[in-house]
């Protein structure tokens, strides 16, 4: 009777010990990775988007897009803005919704 206690208790005991180190080694895992260098394909990449990010706010707009960029773009808005009506074409809409009346 004590043994199968005791046996019991163990198996309890073993199971909560490897669900503790199983989070414990996956958080390490994280932890490791965040603070271990990057890749260099990795890094590459992430140097790319941020010269690219840097260039664009200088620029105003698209990097290295030419005046045949701007001119269709122009043309695109107007034919947009003669099928679908007037407004700021290049901006989300902002939608307004009224709430409803119910009457009791």
């Amino acid at each position: 009777m004590i043994l199968r206690q005791i046996l019991r208790l163990s198996s309890l005991f073993r199971s909560a010990v490897s669900i503790h180190l199983r989070r414990n080694i996956g958080l390490s895992a994280i932890v490791f990775n965040k603070t271990k260098e990057l890749d260099p394909v990795q890094k590459l990449f992430l140097d790319k988007i941020r010269e690219y990010n840097t260039k664009s706010k200088q620029a105003g707009g698209p990097v290295d897009a030419g005046p045949e960029f701007q001119k269709d773009m122009n043309e695109s808005l107007v034919r947009l803005q003669r099928a679908y009506g007037e407004g700021d074409l290049t901006k989300f809409p902002e939608f307004k919704f009224e709430e409803p009346k119910f009457e009791e």
